[in-house]
């Protein structure tokens, strides 16, 4: 086991598949271990080169490999697949792990620490609770239609079901009643997690000084920043803003080939929650730029005029990822943009 140097890994649930190379490159092991033998076995191998793809439970292991002296390196699947060889199997994706992480252009995709992901377990339970409210919230209002009963839109008008039942006119049975009081009661569970679930961000949010710090940028709020600076973590792992941009999905496609240039819609790769977080932010800047005198809102007014709204949110989305990445990076604080007239006087 000394003369392993790279190590490759398919990461699974319950079945590992290990593929190892000598500082030449050739194979000097092939096996197949379960996950309490894979941790005695990379416990007693020699410290090496680890190379795994980003997957569920990547983060865990890369952890786990790094607390016996391992050099972890996490690579994007589709980066990996190039380097499979004929028919995939669980052996021949192992050993393109192992080709594919000595790459020397390879992208690493940074590796998240506990904290990080205990922050965003916080964002993804709310996104559940979410969900099950509104598909709930959709169910009853399906079921009370099938009785004639039709609720305003919105989960507010929801809260007046009791007294909506409690309404002579509608001659419900006494077992309706009951049923539908205990959706009533389901909804109320799952509005009172999402509650639960924000005011823990809003908390995290309020006392991470690099979640104040880019709450200072337009369209950016407690939940939007919380996700963000615990999705990117620590800043230098992007070479500067636009990397960090790219990271997240928010820069255009480009097809181009001799001179000419093509630039398509944005390649939304990366992390889907950030980005929709960041849009929906910055939609609300586009919303309200119009009556504003400073460089940036006017910058998004033009932006809206030429290109319409949703590009100009899009837009904004990636000027703000370029701006956080920066907040970031150096730690400076966030300086807005000032009135044109106040700058002229």
């Amino acid at each position: 086991m000394n003369n392993i140097k790279v190590l490759g890994i398919d990461l699974a649930k319950d079945v590992f598949q290990l593929h190892g190379t000598d500082a030449k490159g050739n194979r000097v092991l092939t096996k197949r271990l379960s996950r309490v033998k894979l941790i005695e076995y990379m416990a007693n191998v020699t410290p090496c080169l680890v190379g795994i793809e980003a997957c569920g439970g990547a983060h865990y292991w890369a952890r786990v490999f790094e607390a016996y002296g391992h050099n972890v390196k996490m690579m994007s699947p589709q980066f990996v697949k190039p380097y499979v060889k004929s028919n995939k199997n669980d052996a021949r994706d192992a050993e393109a792990i192992a080709e594919a992480v000595t790459r020397p252009n390879m992208r690493f995709v940074p590796k998240k620490t506990m904290q990080q992901q205990d922050v965003l377990l916080l964002h993804r339970a709310r996104e559940l609770a979410m969900k099950q409210r509104t598909a709930h919230s959709n169910q009853i209002r399906g079921l009370l239609a099938e009785y004639g009963i039709v609720v305003a839109k919105g989960l507010s008008h929801l809260n007046e079901l009791p007294e909506i039942l409690e309404n002579e006119e509608q001659k419900l049975s006494l077992t309706s009643k009951e049923i539908f009081l205990q959706l009533y009661e389901q909804l109320k569970t799952y509005a009172k997690q999402v509650k639960y679930y924000e005011n823990k961000i809003h908390s995290h949010a309020a006392t991470d000084p690099r979640c104040v710090a880019v709450q200072e940028v337009e369209g950016v709020g407690p939940i939007t920043a919380s996700a963000i600076v615990a999705t990117i973590g620590d800043a230098n792992a992007f070479k500067n803003g636009r990397e960090a941009s790219a990271w997240l999905g928010l820069v255009p496609k480009q097809h181009s080939s001799g001179n000419k240039v093509v630039l398509g819609s944005i390649t939304k790769r990366g992390d889907r929650y950030v980005r929709k977080l960041l849009v929906h932010g910055a939609r609300t800047v586009v919303k309200n730029c119009d009556n504003k005198t400073d460089r940036k809102n006017q910058w998004v007014a033009d932006k809206k005029l030429r290109c319409g709204y949703n590009k100009a949110a899009v837009a904004l989305a990636n000027k703000n990822a370029r701006v956080i990445w920066a907040l970031l990076a150096t730690g400076e604080c966030y300086r807005k943009a000032v009135p044109i007239k106040a700058q002229v006087a």
